[in-house]
């Protein structure tokens, strides 16, 4: 586990798609991690283990998913003082909301980022993530400027394409 700066956990591997796009964000921002399937229900030791390792492993942020009673969070937030975000997953009858409030709702002093549900939370977890370790480190930060500026592009171009041809352009 040495030189993992992000940890990636989440409470089942029916979340594994979900969280596998918190990966490529990292992988497109340089950022090393690794995911596994922990649960806080079923294999609380496993979940303490990985804790306990994950600073001798260079882990200085975890990433949390899971869905339904989406304990895990709070356990591993519980468990470190390294920062927890938690991706709230869409699995169950209740289409994430029980997963948002559960990882939301922490008690004073045991904090989790939360972010939004589904894909676009682990999208987000990833950025804050990375936000988090650039703090300390100029050359991510300088990769997540690249990052905004490439977001920012893109909505230019779909600006470009849905505006089209100016009227009046002389086009007729």
């Amino acid at each position: 586990m040495a030189n993992r700066r992000v940890q990636i956990l989440m409470g089942s591997d029916s979340d594994a798609g979900v969280m596998r796009r918190a990966v490529e964000v990292l992988d497109e921002l340089g950022v090393s991690s690794h995911m596994t399937v922990a649960s806080a229900h079923r294999s609380p030791e496993r979940v303490r283990r990985l804790i306990d390792e994950a600073p001798a492993g260079g882990v200085g942020v975890f990433i949390v998913g899971a869905g339904a009673a989406a304990h895990l969070a709070g356990v591993v937030a519980a468990h470190s003082t390294l920062p927890v975000i938690g991706v709230p997953i869409d699995s169950s009858p209740l289409q994430g909301w029980d997963a948002l409030l559960a990882t939301v709702q922490m008690p004073p002093g045991v904090p989790v980022a939360t972010v939004s549900v589904g894909k676009a939370g682990a999208v987000n977890a990833a950025v804050l993530a990375a936000q988090i370790l650039a703090t300390g480190d100029a050359g991510l930060a300088g990769r997540l400027a690249d990052y905004k500026r490439r977001l920012a592009d893109k909505v230019e171009q779909a600006a470009a394409r849905v505006e089209g041809p100016a009227e009046g352009s002389g086009g007729s």
